[in-house]
C-alpha cells in the first residue's frame, strides 16, 4: 500500500493510487472499496474521498451507481466510424449491447431562424421536434434533440418513434433514402439538465454532435444536436487518398 504524503493535494494522491490499482489489479465491472473503507485505509475525510472518486468518474475510469457503489468502467470501447451513416441502435447492437430510447418530448412547432437555416426551410415553417434519451444496457449514453421538416413526415407521431428506430421509420414508412449524413463534433462540458438525464456530474466532459441528414434529392430531412457522455463514446475518422 502506497502511503499518503502531504506534498501533494490529498485527493490528487488518492486519484493516482486508485488509478494505478485500476490499471494493474482490476478489470471492468470490479467493485472499488466503499467510501468508508477508503477513508479508513488512507486516513482521509469523506469529502476528500468523494472528490477523488468524482475525478476518476470524469476521467471515464469508474462509474458510480447510487446505492450500489463505484465500479471500474469498460475503457475498451469500439470506436464509431464517422465516415459511415451513424445509427445509435445499429451501433449498440453491433457491440452486443441492448439499445433503448426514451422519448422525453415530442411536438410540432414553428421553425426558429437557426433551425430553419439548418433544415433549408423558411422561418416559421412547421418542424417536428423531439428530445430523446438513448441508453445501452440501461446506461444513459446521449441526449438527442432532433428536428424534422413536418412537410416530409406528415402523420408522424410520438408513438411511432417510441415503437421503432427513427431511421427505420424514415426509410420504411416514408420511403426516404438517406444519401449522406454530415456530422460535426466537439468537446464540451455538460449543463445541469443534461447531466441529470445522463447520470453524470454537472460540468463533466461530453461530446457535442451536430448531424445534418440528406436524402437522394439533396433535401435536408433531419437535423440533430446530441450530447454524448465522453466516458462512453469514442469516435474515429478514416481518411482515404484519392
Amino acid at each position: 500500500m502506497n502511503p499518503i504524503s502531504r506534498k501533494q493535494p490529498l485527493y490528487d494522491q488518492l486519484v493516482d493510487l486508485l488509478h494505478e490499482k485500476i490499471e494493474n489489479e482490476m478489470g471492468p465491472g470490479d467493485l472499488l472499496p466503499s467510501e468508508r473503507e477508503l477513508c479508513e485505509t488512507y486516513g482521509l475525510s469523506r469529502t476528500t474521498v468523494r472528490l477523488a472518486l468524482a475525478e476518476l468518474e470524469q476521467q471515464g475510469l469508474v462509474t458510480r451507481q447510487h446505492g450500489r457503489g463505484t465500479f471500474v468502467a469498460n475503457t475498451t470501447r469500439e470506436a464509431t466510424n464517422l465516415m459511415s451513416t451513424y445509427s445509435f441502435t445499429e451501433q449498440m447492437r453491433s457491440l452486443g449491447r441492448v439499445p433503448q430510447t426514451v422519448v422525453l418530448e415530442f411536438d410540432t412547432r414553428e421553425a426558429p431562424k437557426h433551425i430553419a437555416a439548418c433544415l433549408g426551410l423558411r422561418i416559421g415553417d412547421p418542424v417536428i421536434r423531439m428530445k430523446r434519451l438513448r441508453l445501452a444496457d440501461g446506461t444513459p449514453m446521449m441526449v438527442e434533440r432532433t428536428y424534422l421538416p413536418a412537410s416530409e413526415f406528415i402523420g408522424l407521431s410520438r408513438e411511432d418513434v417510441e415503437r421503432q428506430p427513427l431511421y427505420d421509420i424514415v426509410e420504411k414508412v416514408y420511403h426516404e433514402t438517406i444519401r449522406v449524413a454530415d456530422e460535426e463534433f466537439c468537446a464540451s462540458v455538460v449543463h445541469m439538465d443534461d447531466a441529470e438525464l445522463l447520470g453524470i456530474p454537472e460540468s463533466a466532459p461530453v461530446l457535442k454532435l451536430y448531424r445534418t441528414t440528406y436524402n437522394v434529392k439533396n433535401t435536408v430531412i433531419e437535423y440533430t444536436r446530441s450530447v454524448a457522455r465522453a466516458d462512453q463514446f469514442k469516435y474515429k475518422v478514416s481518411h482515404y487518398r484519392g
